[in-house]
């Protein structure tokens, strides 16, 4: 196994334990190892890097799936809960959110608001986020 597979493990098990199986269960009876690749470069190889918390990765994260539009939300609702997870309040969710505006456009942060307070009534009603 790499390193960078074994850091990507050890951080997606804080972010959500069940990821890799999850990816895993949908995805590598198509695209075999597509779970264990995604594992260890996203996370093994630019989530692990030195230089940004993971708090601050998560928001640039939750940016970047807003300005590439509503296809995106179930990833954003995800990563909403890693940003969470790491301490991200609501309102710099949802400030994140607004700052897209300029870049991916009105259209794609109201996507990202409509899936932020689904995936947030979700979380006041209970619901599973994986």
């Amino acid at each position: 196994m790499s390193k960078a597979l074994e850091r990507g493990r050890a951080i997606a098990a804080k972010l959500n334990p069940d990821l890799e199986e999850t990816l895993a269960n949908r995805y590598d009876h198509a695209v075999p190892e597509f779970a264990e690749t995604l594992i260890e470069h996203a996370y093994g190889r630019i989530y692990a890097r030195e230089g940004l918390d993971m708090k601050t990765r998560q928001l640039i994260t939750v940016g970047a799936l807003t300005a590439l539009g509503g296809q995106t939300a179930p990833q954003l609702k995800i990563n909403i809960q890693h940003a969470q997870a790491h301490g991200a309040t609501k309102t710099e969710i949802y400030e994140t959110i607004m700052q897209m505006s300029i870049y991916g456009g009105l259209p794609a942060s109201i996507n990202a608001l409509n899936s932020a307070n689904e995936y947030f009534a979700d979380c006041e009603h209970g619901a599973s986020q994986t």
